[in-house]
C-alpha cells in the first residue's frame, strides 16, 4: 500500500540494521548452500552483506547457520530452523532485545539476490521520500506485487507487528509481519528483485553478470 506523504525522512542520519535470511532448505537447488553460491566472483551473502555494510547497518545478523565464520557479523538461528523466513525475522529481532541494540530502521533481505547491494541502494535513495506515517517501503516485482525481503522497515513497527503473530511466527507467511501496515511498494523495472531459486536462475543470473550492460 502507498503512504501518504506528511514529510521527509532520511535512513542516511537515522540508525539503521540489517537482517540477512540465508537459512532455506533450497530443495529446488538439491539442497545446496545457496547463499555461497558465487555470481560475478561473490557469493549471494557477500553481496548481501555488502548491501548491508554500504547502507552503514548496525548490527548485520544473518538467521542461519554458520556459513563463513570469518565473516564479521551476528549469527542466529531460528526455532526450530526451517520454520520460515518470519520465524526467522522474529529470531533476529529478538536477538537485538536481548543486546539492547535496536537501531531505527531495520533492512530486511534475503540472500538469493544477485544484485543485492543494488537493491539496497535504491531502498535507501528512496527511504528519503517516504512520508512520516509510512511504515517502510519494500521494491516490487515487475507486475508489482510486493517482495517483503527486499525492504527497509521502521523496526518499531516490524517488531510489533512481528511478535503479534502466534508462535513467534512459526511457519507464518511472511506477510503476516506487514499486515494493516503502511508499506510504500516501489515497482522494480530493472530486475534487482530476481532472486535465484533453481539452476536455471543461477545459469540467467550469471550469464548477466558476464554481460552487465544486459542487466540494467
Amino acid at each position: 500500500m502507498a503512504a501518504a506523504g506528511r514529510g521527509r525522512v532520511s535512513t542516511l542520519s537515522d540508525a539503521v540494521g540489517a537482517i540477512l535470511l540465508a537459512g532455506g532448505r533450497a530443495t529446488r537447488l538439491d539442497g545446496r548452500a545457496k547463499p555461497l553460491l558465487e555470481i560475478g566472483g561473490r557469493s549471494l551473502l557477500a553481496a548481501a552483506i555488502a548491501g548491508a555494510r554500504d547502507a552503514g547497518a548496525r548490527p548485520i545478523t544473518v538467521v542461519a547457520p554458520v556459513l563463513e565464520e570469518r565473516t564479521d557479523v551476528d549469527w542466529v538461528r531460528e526455532d526450530p530452523p526451517f520454520a520460515g523466513p518470519a520465524a526467522a525475522t522474529v529470531a533476529a529481532l529478538r536477538a537485538w532485545d536481548a543486546t539492547g541494540e535496536i537501531p531505527a530502521w531495520t533492512l530486511l533481505l534475503a540472500c538469493d539476490l544477485p544484485r543485492a547491494d543494488e537493491a539496497v541502494a535504491r531502498l535507501t535513495a528512496d527511504a528519503a521520500l517516504l512520508g512520516t506515517d509510512s511504515d517502510g517501503l519494500c521494491l516490487g516485482d515487475r507486475t508489482g506485487r510486493p517482495q517483503w525481503l527486499t525492504g527497509l522497515y521502521r523496526t518499531d513497527a516490524l517488531r510489533e507487528s512481528a511478535y503479534a503473530v502466534p508462535d513467534a511466527a512459526r511457519d507464518a507467511p511472511v506477510r503476516a509481519l506487514f499486515d494493516d501496515r503502511a508499506i510504500t511498494v516501489i515497482t522494480d523495472l530493472q530486475g534487482l528483485t530476481d532472486d535465484v531459486d533453481t539452476w536455471e536462475d543461477l545459469h540467467r543470473a550469471r550469464a548477466l553478470a558476464d554481460r552487465p550492460e544486459e542487466a540494467s
